[in-house]
């Protein structure tokens, strides 16, 4: 059996980051806290002592400080090799780099370093209720009030929800209708009087604990405030754009270990006297996988290199997580057919992995979200 080549597999971070995961057992421990769900908190000092959270973010903020098309390959290795968990445990400061980007230098020492350092979690809280991808209708609001603002409302479908030590939240501190202009960020703490928090059963990445977090007269000082009143929303945007090429790559790094095992399975399994592997209606469905596992790559890293390069990708970066999530939903669901009933069964890890890969056409915008931004990229006068 001779298998493509895999992006990057010689990089000396990638060599690191291959090196953690089968050193901390991190593929075991996916699986176990699929069965078990819990925030990983062992584990996510360790990584934070090795240095392997922040990969992007700048030295200067206690990151490893690598350009973008480096951390993708560097993703792509580690979702191949242990999930999707520990490869988005590792962007978690990448999830939060508006507090890095326009907190205080008080807000940066006190919640942001330490989350590089692994000792302190902080949780993104943008969807609502009765607002889902639509920044424009959140209906929570901080009123300010002397030195405090006093947040009031709720919290939906919000990663580690009962697990996170601070949390970004977004309110609206404009007047109701004026859309996403009106909205502000705060850094909150969440062991704050008035906050209740919590969770709900998910298909996949049970680790994460997704739940409602309530805010009920929430009191938070004024200095909480990231960035400017009003122009939270353009802050999000830009590391929305980040995440979802990022999170593009670790899918395609999940669905290529369930392609190479399966490619290994059938070509060792025999079916009626043959090979599996010389029955057409297995080989072409693996080899076509193949073949769109590999553009959705080039697409990725051809994205990730133009974002680092400063080039407007928006619409670039949004297709990039619709293709890879598409791609590898679609080559794990072969694995899971090709292995038959134990393909079905929790006895291979190709089904938590279709399960946990499907949040992407959810997370970070969802897949209609995504054809929304590109098209209106693609018919807009400039372009």
């Amino acid at each position: 059996m001779t298998l493509p080549p895999l992006p990057g597999s010689t990089d000396p971070l990638v060599l690191e980051i291959t090196h953690a995961a089968v050193e901390l057992h991190l593929a075991q421990r996916s699986r176990e806290l699929d069965r078990t769900p819990a925030f990983p908190r062992a584990e996510y000092r360790e990584l934070g002592r090795r240095r392997l959270l922040g990969l992007h973010t700048p030295i200067a903020r206690g990151g490893r400080g690598v350009d973008l098309p480096g951390v993708g390959r560097a993703l792509f290795h580690l979702g191949r090799v242990s999930g999707t968990a520990f490869a988005k445990l590792t962007l978690q400061p990448e999830f939060s780099s508006v507090l890095a980007e326009h907190g205080t230098p008080e807000l940066v020492e006190r919640f942001y370093r330490p989350m590089v350092r692994g000792e302190l979690l902080v949780a993104n809280q943008v969807t609502e209720p009765g607002a889902g991808s639509d920044a424009g209708a959140l209906a929570m609001t901080a009123r300010r009030e002397g030195d405090s603002y006093r947040l009031d409302g709720s919290k939906s479908e919000a990663a580690f929800a009962v697990d996170a030590d601070a949390a970004i939240v977004y309110a609206r501190t404009g007047p109701a209708g004026s859309g996403a202009p009106g909205v502000s960020a705060f850094l909150v703490p969440q062991d704050l009087e008035g906050i209740s928090r919590s969770m709900v059963g998910d298909l996949g990445e049970r680790w994460m604990r997704r739940g409602r977090v309530e805010y009920g007269s929430v009191l938070v000082p004024v200095g909480h405030r990231i960035g400017e009143e009003g122009a939270a929303f353009g802050y999000l945007q830009a590391e929305l754009v980040r995440e979802r090429a990022l999170l593009a790559a670790i899918y395609l790094g999940v669905a290529r270990a369930s392609w190479e095992e399966t490619v290994a399975h059938v070509g060792e399994r025999t079916a009626f006297g043959r090979p599996l592997s010389s029955q057409e209606a297995v080989g072409f469905p693996l080899v076509e996988d193949w073949a769109r596992l590999d553009a959705a790559w080039e697409f990725v890293d051809r994205t990730l290199h133009r974002l680092a390069r400063g080039e407007p990708v928006s619409a670039e970066a949004s297709m990039s997580k619709w293709l890879a999530t598409e791609t590898a939903l679609s080559a794990i669901d072969h694995a899971i057919q090709f292995h038959g009933g134990a393909g079905y069964s929790q006895a291979l890890p190709h089904e938590q992995r279709w399960r946990d890969v499907r949040s992407g056409g959810i997370a970070h915008g969802t897949h209609e979200i995504m054809h929304l931004v590109a098209a209106r990229s693609l018919w807009s006068k400039g372009r």
